[in-house]
């Protein structure tokens, strides 16, 4: 994961009060498995059909070279390292990699660029709806936070694709990308042209996690590439040009240092390897209405009772809903993985039409929680860890949108942090009174360096004896 990678690199550059005597770490106890018995869903809806220029293979950068193109093969060298996958209209691009500098001669910063080009014979314009990019040091390196933190101004992040995701969530463009671009006649222009550096770090490693939501008035071509900066008479760094991305897109080959080679997905036994993806997956959000079938209501559990609804699932880990969540590759390379895994940088979002069905007052409370992955329920239900083991498996920003129990509307964004098996803290709470209705939406964008799959868990608090 690459949580680790970095997380490593930020404890290495704060050593201990007496380096000759470190502090010995102390002993956790053994995690305890412990079951929760209750219904998990299948998610209602699908995946919208907005293509995703997704970068994230190789993570680990460690030389120059084409990290993605969906350009036409023809005239380029390395035909292998072009998938021909033209843009139109609605597209996103995600980009999530790491560089650590081999040569400790040699601690220039590594460039990620986006180069889009225009095939055509008018000008094209492409819209930067929203978007984000992020640096793990220093812009949101992975400090420890507590496992629930209001987060009202996007102040709270822990790691980049944490607060890449919690900026486009509120639907922000930062001020690296221009709204809008125009692309001429068989023309390239740079989208992104952003630095990983590394000089200041010891260990020499850093990442840099982007999203962008675009639109394009015409056909366009993306890639997505990796140059060392150029170096100054004096010593100081450049960035490469745009003929320096150009030449790298017709004359370089794949970036070497390839991930491990995923498993094929009818390969139903053994240890199943993901694998990064490195091409253009299928789906940009996923929007639905969560109500009981042929209904336009959720009727809330019974008293002490919950029911969850899976999120990222993924074969493997489909929590016994035989739903794989997971975006499709409308192209990829052989050794990337098959599917988008993880769903990183797509959107949840999911309304929850409650209804409290009952003869008497409810309370109600909705929760993310991440179990233990499992593809079908072993134990009638989820199962979780106590105490918690030390993997961090989730950091991001959700929203909760509702009306209280005054008529009131409430927002509020939330940044989660959650270990592997731990049951979530309380999102919302709603006091319903019998036979009413109250509407919950809750979104997220699927945060880098989380680990699926999470569910979305409402309960029923059991009344008190005597109420």
């Amino acid at each position: 994961m690459l949580s680790g990678i970095l997380a490593m690199a930020v404890l290495a550059q704060t050593p201990p009060q007496n380096p000759a005597t470190p502090p010995q770490p102390t002993p956790q106890p053994t995690p305890q498995e412990i079951v929760q018995p209750q219904q998990v869903r299948s998610l209602p809806g699908s995946l919208d059909p907005v293509p995703v220029f997704n970068s994230n293979s190789p993570e680990l950068v460690k030389e120059e070279g084409i990290l993605l193109s969906t350009f036409p093969p023809e005239g380029k060298a390395d035909r292998s390292a072009h998938l021909n996958f033209p843009f139109n209209g609605r597209f996103d691009v995600f980009a999530h990699h790491v560089y650590r500098a081999e040569n400790p001669q040699d601690l220039r910063s590594l460039y990620l660029g986006i180069l889009v080009y225009n095939p055509g014979d008018r000008s094209v314009a492409v819209e930067v709806l929203q978007g984000a990019s992020y640096l793990s040091q220093p812009d949101a390196p992975f400090v420890t936070l507590p496992p629930v933190v209001d987060n009202p101004q996007g102040a709270v992040f822990a790691g980049p694709g944490s607060r890449v995701m919690s900026n486009v969530l509120r639907g922000e463009r930062e001020a690296t990308f221009p709204a809008r671009i125009e692309i001429a006649p068989r023309s390239y222009q740079l989208l992104m042209n952003l630095p990983i550096p590394v000089a200041t770090l010891e260990p020499p490693l850093n990442g840099r996690s982007t999203l962008m939501r675009l639109r394009s008035s015409r056909q366009v071509y993306l890639a997505s590439l990796a140059l060392m900066a150029k170096q100054n008479p004096d010593g100081s760094e450049r960035a490469p040009a745009l003929a320096d991305w150009t030449g790298l897109l017709e004359t370089g080959k794949l970036a070497p240092s390839r991930d491990r080679t995923p498993t094929p997905p009818d390969r139903t036994s053994g240890q199943i390897i993901y694998g990064r993806v490195a091409g253009v997956a299928e789906g940009s959000r996923w929007q639905a209405q969560l109500t009981d079938p042929g209904t336009a209501d959720l009727t809330i559990p019974a008293p002490g009772a919950a029911f969850s609804y899976g999120l990222a699932t993924l074969l493997g880990g489909r929590l016994g809903t035989e739903q794989n969540q997971s975006a499709r590759m409308l192209v990829r390379y052989p050794d990337t993985a098959y599917q988008a895994h993880g769903n990183y940088g797509i959107e949840y979002d999911l309304t929850l039409p409650l209804r409290n069905a009952s003869s008497q007052p409810q309370t109600v409370t909705i929760a993310l929680e991440t179990p233990i992955k499992e593809d079908t329920l072993s134990q009638n239900g989820l199962r979780f860890f106590d105490p918690l083991p030390t993997q961090t498996f989730f950091r991001g920003t959700v929203r909760v949108r509702h009306t209280d129990d005054r008529g009131l509307p409430q927002t509020r964004y939330v940044h989660l942090v959650q270990r592997r098996g731990q049951q979530g803290e309380q999102l919302v709470t709603l006091n319903l009174p019998a036979g009413s209705r109250r509407l919950v939406q809750f979104n997220f964008l699927y945060p880098p360096d989380s680990t699926p799959p999470q569910v979305l868990t409402v309960r029923t608090v059991e009344q008190e004896q005597g109420r």
